[in-house]
């Protein structure tokens, strides 16, 4: 996915950032899609979230929601303890990240001379 101005980066990227409506009040986009490829990578809901600099109670909304809105869930997330917990993509999920991370190339491709058009009309 594009990476665009955040606390983290020091310049502005240009970018296109796609948000699909699912339903109304239900949206794919960036937030989500970062949560979703954050869990995949850290087997965790807490260190996705912590990671994008969000609450813990926001993220497992934010999957909740995905979950809600699917035929099945997105994620399997396990109870902590001693054992330890986690959370991992389940097959559905990996497909819809997958999906999303097409859509989002190819809107980025799509959009590449037009946004390159805009950054020629910047101030300097």
């Amino acid at each position: 996915m594009a990476k665009v101005t955040t606390k983290k980066t020091a310049k502005p990227v240009p970018a296109t950032r796609l948000r699909v409506v699912l339903a109304p009040g239900v949206f794919l986009g960036p937030g989500k899609g970062e949560l979703l490829e954050g869990i995949a990578a850290t087997g965790s809901i807490s260190a996705a979230g912590r990671a994008m600099g969000m609450s813990y109670k926001r993220a497992w909304q934010l999957v909740e929601t995905l979950n809600g809105y699917f035929k099945a869930p997105l994620v399997q997330a396990a109870t902590g303890g001693k054992a330890g917990g986690g959370a991992q993509l389940t097959a559905l999920g990996k497909q819809v990240l997958a999906q999303y991370q097409a859509m989002t190339a190819a809107t980025e491709k799509a959009c590449a001379k037009q946004v390159a058009a805009l950054q020629k009309l910047r101030r300097r």
